[in-house]
């Protein structure tokens, strides 16, 4: 077993954490195509188009192969859209961490290193929402081979006790994607308690029934 340590972040990890997240991130890119082209209207799509090349063609080669490339052309255009999503994060706050997560505004930024490599990470700041004495757990992801060791758990442990030693703050929130079962499970055994669920308000989101679920760990009377 792989022996780590939760660290504050520091500038040269800049790169590394990018890649961490970059990384985690692609990796739902298969269960996103797969989401989607579950959907109502595109089991709709992909049937009628299916049985109007059928009808109209003379052979069942036809459609098949029509019905192939239109997934396949699906398949690339959720890959970019998804692309698109995580540069739009490494423009956002991990493109300066040190000034996104300075520590003058209450927010922190850690990192998980095992043999001599950062495998994990997770920040946390103030809400922009407007919502007083709340922190946003965020950018919680480690490495595809390190995991399974607790480091996820060990990362979460430290924005929770980060957040118990802040003066005024009364829980910590997070929002996850209906793809993420794995981190849904975690931040539930750390002591998480779903808040809300909704679906994500654009027409993407509409479209594609992105849901995002809002988890909560209230510091009153925690332990």
């Amino acid at each position: 077993m792989a022996e780590y340590r939760i660290r504050p972040y520091r500038e040269e990890d800049s790169e590394a954490v990018r890649e961490v997240f970059a990384t985690g991130m692609s990796e739902y890119a298969p269960a996103l195509c797969l989401h989607v082209l579950r959907q109502p209207w595109a089991l709709l799509a992909l049937g009628c188009t299916f049985c109007l090349l059928l009808a109209s063609a003379r052979s069942l080669l036809l459609p098949v192969l029509a019905l192939t490339l239109l997934l396949a052309l699906a398949r690339h255009l959720l890959g970019c859209a998804w692309s698109a999503y995580i540069d739009r994060c490494l423009g956002d706050d991990l493109r300066d961490i040190g000034a996104a997560y300075a520590e003058s505004v209450g927010a922190r930024f850690w990192v998980a290193e095992a043999d001599e490599r950062v495998v994990g990470m997770v920040g946390v700041r103030p809400a922009e929402d407007g919502a007083v004495g709340e922190l946003v757990l965020k950018r919680m992801s480690v490495r595809k081979d390190y995991r399974g060791l607790g480091i996820a758990t060990a990362l979460g442990r430290t924005v929770l006790a980060f957040a118990r030693r802040q003066r005024g703050c009364r829980a910590v929130v997070l929002n996850t994607l209906m793809l993420q079962h794995e981190a849904r499970a975690l931040y539930e055994r750390l002591g998480f308690r779903r808040h809300r669920r909704y679906v994500l308000p654009t027409a993407y989101g509409r479209l594609a029934n992105c849901t995002i679920t809002t988890y909560r760990y209230d510091l009153s009377g925690a332990p």
